[in-house]
């Protein structure tokens, strides 16, 4: 069986979404992200620039001189944490969808029906259930790197773990689509991740790339979704529990 890389997966997925049969899926998505969207950005530009001017009063007099490395770094670590809050707050409201989206790309793409049956109502309600129980996993971690990134020197490393905390935490969210679908708990699912750690992070790592495309992302993100299945048929659903 020829490899799936990420970037087939997001490619062939974004196609599939936007096919016939499929496009119905995706409005309601799109509208959502899409208003969530202009809200964030409208909030951010107009605060933006506070936010940046209350950090830097916070570097203490002996690293004045490093000031021309440090404000980058904070432009970066902000943009970071406001796309992640943007990331988590779309997800949380378009999951359901997504659900929804994930199982019929499954029997349309790979020919299988999900083990799910639970029942159109049910899989929604739990779909949110699901998403609480990703917040519960990535609050924590998300609460210890805005600890970091307010340390003054160990905030120099804060891009990069938000970085890399980005990427694990899409493929989290995309690729737990499918595997919700297939009754893959969601402990069993990071351990199926873990298990595979370049077909995970580097589908993570590109939709976390994708989602910093202005506009554009709106209409990539159930692509994402739709790759996420592929990925699952292709790399993790013949992992033993």
């Amino acid at each position: 069986m020829a490899a799936l890389s990420a970037l087939d997966a997001l490619s062939r997925g974004t196609r599939l979404v936007y096919s016939p049969g499929l496009r119905r899926y995706v409005f309601v998505p799109l509208a959502v992200n899409l208003l969530v969207y202009a809200a964030m950005l409208y909030y951010v530009l107009s605060h933006f620039g506070g936010w940046l001017a209350g950090w830097m009063a916070m570097v203490p007099g002996w690293l004045a001189w490093l000031e021309w490395l440090i404000w980058p770094l904070f432009v970066v670590t902000l943009v970071l944490m406001v796309f992640f809050t943007f990331t988590l707050i779309t997800h949380l409201i378009a999951a359901p969808f997504y659900g929804f989206l994930a199982a019929r790309v499954e029997v349309v793409a790979c020919q299988r029906q999900p083990l799910d049956d639970r029942g159109l109502l049910r899989t929604g309600v739990d779909a949110l259930g699901r998403e609480l129980v990703k917040l519960a996993y990535i609050l924590p971690r998300l609460t210890l790197l805005l600890v970091i990134s307010w340390i003054p020197a160990l905030n120099v490393l804060a891009p990069l773990l938000w970085a890399a905390f980005s990427a694990w935490v899409m493929a989290i969210t995309y690729l737990d689509y499918p595997m919700d679908n297939n009754k893959v708990t969601f402990a069993d699912m990071r351990r199926r991740l873990r298990a595979r750690p370049w077909p995970t992070l580097s589908y993570g790592g590109l939709v976390t790339l994708i989602t910093w495309l202005p506009l554009a992302n709106l209409l990539l993100l159930p692509g994402a979704v739709a790759g996420a299945v592929l990925m699952w048929d292709r790399h993790y659903r013949g992992q033993s529990d």
